[in-house]
């Protein structure tokens, strides 16, 4: 951050403009470590609402590894490269209006890198680069992190540059005491300070001024509150007025001063790139993606840097880049747009990916739902474009899935061969308790063929073969065992312009079916079915979500064998009563509710803390003229975390019907 700041004043921002970029950066954007749920791809969109709070483990073959950090720093990288955009890809930064260093080190060899030259943005990306927070950067062949690891306050550069006089700002946190050593968090934070106190001490000895503007309430993640943390910085200068006045010089020299400084200011620059260039990367399909979205797009006119910054970050909704910026170079006296590639080689190269996590939810002590999840895909297995996934579940649910997903060529079209094997436990209720537990098995394979109509929208039309079994787990025996072949026909559509995966603020999702089954272990003669489902949300304020939901779903007046039946009760499903309490051939539900934010935790929890309560009713019935509307209220707390949402509260219906639920992982 002060390598930021240094930057700005030193291109000839003015303390005013800096204080209202600090003010106006959408800094939850900024900071939240992944692409936006709006610019993944469709299949990213699964994958993000198949596992919410996913550990990635990513590369080649069996060589899987963590990622190298929180954030990538792509967003806030693309606020650099715009910011310094004008003064291209190759300053020397004595030439600045103001001259500048930035301060990296490099981590293989713990040496301390100063930085005097070529591409601004790439110096700041590098400076900031706080280890396992944002991604390292290599520069000029080495492997650069923030600074401050080595030298957080670099006084001995400031006077090999040749200052007489060192003015130091001291933002860094004092260490705390015993009693402040209480979790996790501050230990690691003093044990940072600690490692670099000494060094830090050495630093301010060589000042002749320190401000230290009195940062006690804040901490390393308030970017929130930079309109505060200015003014405290401008009262720590005033205690200091003094030495300061000391300095100034009179009206005539400082104009004369400031209008040197201005002639050296490079006005923002629209410039109009002859040709594109991709530096960072040697991997031929990485390159082939981004040169296919770009293209041409943007030579022989007027560089629109917002629409740039808008494809590479949905190139990175591919995540098949973590990292990519821009700028602008010169070559034989024609002007170039360069990408640049900052992933390390083995995310550009990488063609497994291995997601793990958990599902839990509960609404009886004894009725506990625990899956264990995993997708590993393997990508470009045998042409580019082409997803092996595998899925598995196991706990409450057991599930072993897979599909072989190969796009036709350069088009939209796909082919999508699969098959699964799936145990579920099914509970039966009668007047509101539940009685037993069956088992609900089935093994199927078959083929889909769609089209990708675009991120948000794809069309499937699919044949199914297989085999269902029904068995009594626990309880009485309410069924008779029921075993069969299974065959549909079926037709799908999604739709989803929701922000995030789990808890947006705006958007729709829509999920459609029509399947015809032509067998159904139960059902004498073949029939049809359909089912649309809609949840929609919309943000009022800064704080608030109203959200709506619906759902419906018709066998056509044909009675639905067991295994296809709907059901409601549990959790958005009319949730005073059990889960999938009630079970019938047709069915209808909807509902509305609100969100309040009361709090956002720091990025390295997760997000924001939600308190809501939402009203919804339905009914499942075999004729619509005997359907019994049931309804329920819900409300409790919501957390967003960095292993996925976790909710807290309980659901009132009739008759003094109630449940307690806690979740974690998938939401809504």
């Amino acid at each position: 951050m002060g390598a930021l700041i240094g930057a700005l004043y030193s291109t000839g921002r003015t303390p005013a403009e800096m204080e209202q970029l600090v003010e106006t950066l959408d800094w939850d954007n900024l900071l939240r470590g992944k692409p936006a749920f709006g610019d993944l791809t469709y299949r990213r969109k699964e994958d993000r609402r198949n596992l919410s709070g996913a550990i990635i483990l990513g590369g080649k073959g069996s060589s899987l590894r963590l990622p190298n950090s929180l954030n990538p720093g792509h967003e806030i990288g693309l606020v650099l490269d715009r910011l310094m955009l004008p003064y291209g890809s190759n300053t020397d930064f004595d030439n600045l209006p103001i001259p500048f260093r930035a301060v990296a080190t490099d981590l293989v060899n713990a040496e301390t890198v100063v930085l005097k030259s070529g591409s601004l943005s790439q110096a700041l990306r590098a400076t900031m680069a706080i280890p396992a927070v944002f991604a390292p950067v290599e520069l000029n062949g080495k492997i650069l992190a923030d600074g401050g690891i080595l030298n957080n306050i670099p006084t001995d550069v400031v006077k090999e540059m040749g200052a007489d006089i060192i003015l130091v700002v001291n933002t860094e946190t004092q260490l705390g005491d015993r009693a402040s050593l209480r979790d996790l968090v501050s230990i690691l934070g003093q044990t940072f300070y600690v490692v670099t106190v000494e060094n830090s001490r050495r630093s301010l000895r060589q000042a002749d001024i320190i401000v230290a503007p009195d940062l006690e309430n804040y901490g390393t993640f308030s970017f929130g509150a930079g309109k505060e943390i200015a003014e405290l910085g401008y009262k720590g200068a005033q205690q200091k007025v003094t030495l300061l006045k000391s300095l100034a010089l009179d009206e005539a020299d400082w104009q004369q001063y400031v209008a040197s400084r201005r002639a050296k200011v490079r006005s923002d620059i629209q410039p109009i790139p002859d040709f594109l260039a991709i530096e960072g990367t040697e991997n031929l399909k990485a390159k082939r993606k981004i040169e296919q979205k770009l293209d041409d797009k943007y030579k022989n006119k007027p560089l629109d840097q917002k629409a740039l910054a808008n494809d590479l970050t949905q190139l990175t909704g591919t995540e098949r880049f973590d990292n990519l910026g821009y700028g602008i170079i010169r070559r034989q006296d024609k002007t170039g747009l360069v990408i640049r590639v900052y992933d390390p080689k083995e995310r550009t190269q990488r063609s497994t990916v291995l997601e793990v996590g958990v599902d839990v939810n509960n609404s009886e002590t004894d009725d506990v739902n625990f899956n264990a999840l995993a997708r590993l895909t393997f990508f470009d297995v045998g042409s580019d474009g082409t997803e092996w996934r595998n899925d598995v579940s196991i706990g409450s649910r057991t599930l072993f899935a897979t599909e072989f997903y190969r796009p036709f060529g350069q088009s939209k079209f796909f082919a999508a061969p699969n098959a699964f094997y799936e145990d579920r436990k099914v509970n039966f209720y009668e007047d509101g308790n539940r009685l037993a537990e069956y088992s609900f098995q089935t093994v199927q394979a078959g083929i889909d063929f769609g089209y990708l109509l675009n991120r948000n929208s794809e069309l499937r039309f699919g044949y199914s073969i297989g085999h269902q079994t029904a068995s009594r787990r626990i309880g009485n025996p309410l069924l008779s065992d029921l075993s069969g072949k299974v065959s549909l026909a079926s037709l799908r559509w999604n739709y989803d312009t929701r922000n995030n995966a789990q808890i947006p603020t705006r958007g729709i999702e829509l999920r459609n079916s029509l399947n015809y089954y032509f067998d159904s272990p139960g059902a004498a003669n073949s029939f049809p079915q359909a089912e649309s489902r809609i949840n929609a949300f919309h943000q009022l304020g800064d704080k608030n979500i109203i959200f709506g939901f619906g759902g419906g779903g018709t066998t056509f007046g044909k009675t639905a064998p067991l295994f296809e039946q709907f059901a409601l009760g549990g959790l958005f499903n009319i949730g005073g009563y059990g889960s999938r309490e009630f079970r019938s051939s047709h069915y209808l539900k909807g509902g509305f509710g609100v969100l309040r934010k009361t709090f956002s935790a720091p990025p390295y929890i997760g997000g924001k803390l939600y308190l809501g309560g939402w009203y919804e009713g339905g009914s499942a019935f075999e004729n619509f003229d005997a359907a019994k509307y049931r309804q329920s209220v819900t409300g409790g707390a919501l957390l967003e975390t960095r292993i996925g949402p976790i909710f807290v509260g309980g659901s009132f219906a009739e008759g003094g019907r109630r449940k307690l639920y806690f979740s974690l992982g998938r939401f809504f």
